[in-house]
């Protein structure tokens, strides 16, 4: 088999949201997929133990973890000499924007350095002419900005976390071995994407995993930081898809990937309590406002100080027509339908376990 007809993926933080669905999807299209696992005191293997007690997958060994570490460059080393990939997806990250600035040298360790590790990697087992390389950006390089609303690629960045600063110095240096060495990579400036899968953490996540536990009387207030907080929300499943999609083309280029609507937090609360049949009143202003069931006055969501940022990014909406026009992306899952999928996945996962 050729170098051209190999499907072989290498995926950088595949135990996460948007990993596994990306596993998912590559198996799908019969590329031998592997992925890149720390070694830590428990497994962290949930969102693809499916895919890997599959024995369809194992016979076919078409799915296979190794263990490596994005602040270890001869651990990547190692992985990328032993799989010789045609298609490397970095997605491994410190992810969480608030936490970044509580691990802020960590985090800069492993989502900046850790890329210039990984193009370092490719290089020195001499595939700079057979991977294509995919870096997971983000919108967070945006900052939110009123003046550059709504944001493209052609948009300034305006970083307001270590996280953002972080994801910065990998966008450039991605773009930069992209110029210095003909390298095949990407960086996908993905707006915030959501799905059952997002980590708990996560404001969405928290939302939904709240008012399932608050529906069935396992928990009593909902507390949030920004209520006002715009977002652009997109479903995880057609984003990764955009990923495969760029790394499909004649030239490397940097791409938006976004639904081109935001909506705020507080419409996210109300829709996900809608769903469960709850509408939610609004009373009070800043740190003293509440959100109260309207048929029975009692308060269910409480704004508490502790969850906001340092610096905020207020507004976030991406505009995705050189995406559309170059390679046809659309999303095709709505902000209604992503909030339903969510609510009704963490209400089926409460139901087995209130204690989840």
């Amino acid at each position: 088999m050729t170098s051209k007809e190999r499907k072989v993926a290498l995926i950088t933080g595949i135990t996460g949201q948007d990993g596994s669905y990306l596993a998912e999807f590559l198996l799908e299209k019969d590329y031998e997929v592997h992925g890149i696992i720390r070694r830590a005191s428990s497994f962290n293997t949930g969102r693809i133990q499916h895919l890997y007690a599959d024995p369809k997958s194992h016979r076919q060994e078409k799915m296979k973890l190794h263990w490596g570490d994005m602040t270890d460059s001869s651990s990547l080393v190692k992985v990328i000499s032993t799989v010789q990939p045609t298609e490397i997806y970095n997605l491994a990250a410190q992810s969480h924007v608030k936490v970044s600035f509580d691990l802020s040298e960590y985090t800069g360790e492993v989502d900046g350095i850790g890329t210039v590790r990984l193009l370092d990697a490719i290089r020195t087992c001499g595939l700079e002419k057979i991977v294509k390389f995919y870096q997971a950006s983000t919108s967070e390089l945006f900052g939110g900005k009123d003046s550059s609303i709504p944001q493209n690629e052609n948009t300034p960045f305006y970083p307001r976390s270590p996280y953002a600063c972080a994801k910065i110095y990998s966008y450039w240096i991605v773009v930069n071995y992209r110029e210095a060495y003909g390298l095949y990579a990407c960086n996908g400036i993905l707006f915030n994407h959501e799905s059952p899968r997002r980590g708990e953490n996560f404001v969405t996540r928290k939302i939904t995993r709240s008012i399932a536990k608050i529906h069935l009387g396992a928990q009593d207030v909902l507390e949030l930081g920004n209520l006002n907080a715009l977002r652009d929300w997109g479903h995880a499943k057609d984003y990764v898809k955009a990923m495969w999609m760029m790394l499909q083309q004649e030239v490397a280029e940097d791409y938006v990937i976004a639904t081109g609507e935001s909506h705020s937090v507080r419409e996210f609360v109300e829709t996900a309590f809608n769903h469960v049949g709850t509408t939610i009143v609004w009373e009070g202003e800043g740190i003293n406002e509440t959100g109260k069931n309207k048929e029975t006055g009692e308060i269910l969501v409480r704004v508490n100080p502790k969850y906001f940022r340092p610096t905020e990014v207020y507004t976030l909406l991406g505009d995705a027509t050189k995406a559309k026009k170059k390679f046809g992306w659309e999303p095709s899952v709505s902000f209604e339908e992503l909030v339903k999928d969510m609510m009704e996945s963490d209400l089926a996962l409460m139901r087995k376990d209130p204690t989840a």
